[in-house]
């Protein structure tokens, strides 16, 4: 247990190493999504501004959206998305889940080896508890003796116990978001040489921006201040 703990510990921070810290995001690509929120905000919180405001602010964002203002690359308007396999980003995802596939899969793979070489058909220790028949399969794995009482653990079963048993304990000493769970080095070993994730078609901004832009051609305004005095002095004067 301690040896699988220190494997962990090891693999997180070996993981944190040949990852290179968190992606990089490009100014254009932020300032692309934030202009369809804005535009978004607006439609949303219309009746909230004065009629000189909104006509200028939708004036503006139409041109901006027709013109590609936002565009992270604007040589391209008009051109569709880009496909994906050509895209650095999705490339580097997909090698950094090769490397995570790889980090998962090493380190079990010799723990394992070496518990089965040196602890194949030894008795580790003994559960607190009574066990059911049912459970004999999982915690005396390697050992072929039928009469022997279930509470007894087999090296191979603590090993198996441990590697899924071992999350909270990685989770209080590295965080939740680590690279030490042994959920993920099965999933990794029974996906291996499977792509796991298929690049998504990247979203055409330019198409959304037009979409917007209509959208805000076409909306219905109307101020929600309008007599907002007689309003309230009618909804309070009992």
């Amino acid at each position: 247990m301690v040896i699988m703990i220190l494997v962990g510990i090891l693999r997180h921070q070996l993981s944190i190493l040949m990852s290179g810290g968190l992606p990089k995001v490009e100014v254009k690509e932020i300032r692309q999504g934030k202009a369809l929120v804005r535009a978004q905000l607006l439609l949303e919180n219309k009746s909230h501004i004065p009629a000189s405001a909104i006509e200028a602010r939708k004036r503006y964002f139409c041109q901006a959206f027709e013109d590609g203002e936002y565009l992270k690359d604007k040589d391209q308007q008009g051109q569709g998305p880009v496909n994906p396999m050509m895209d650095p980003k999705v490339m580097d995802t997909m090698m950094e889940g090769m490397k995570s596939q790889m980090m998962g899969m090493v380190p079990q793979t010799l723990i394992m080896g070496w518990i089965q070489f040196f602890f194949t058909g030894f008795i580790l220790i003994r559960l607190p508890f009574p066990l059911g028949a049912r459970f004999k399969s999982m915690l005396q794995a390697g050992i072929m003796t039928p009469n022997m009482d279930v509470s007894w653990v087999s090296s191979l079963s603590w090993y198996f116990l441990n590697l899924f048993g071992l999350r909270g304990v990685f989770s209080l000493i590295l965080g939740s978001e680590n690279s030490a769970d042994g959920m993920r080095d099965m999933q990794a070993m029974s996906t291996m040489g499977i792509p796991t994730q298929q690049p998504g078609q990247p979203q055409d901004f330019n198409k959304l921006f037009i979409n917007m832009k209509e959208h805000l051609s076409i909306m219905n305004y109307e101020y929600g201040l309008t007599s907002i005095g007689q309003r309230v002095l009618t909804k309070y004067a009992d």
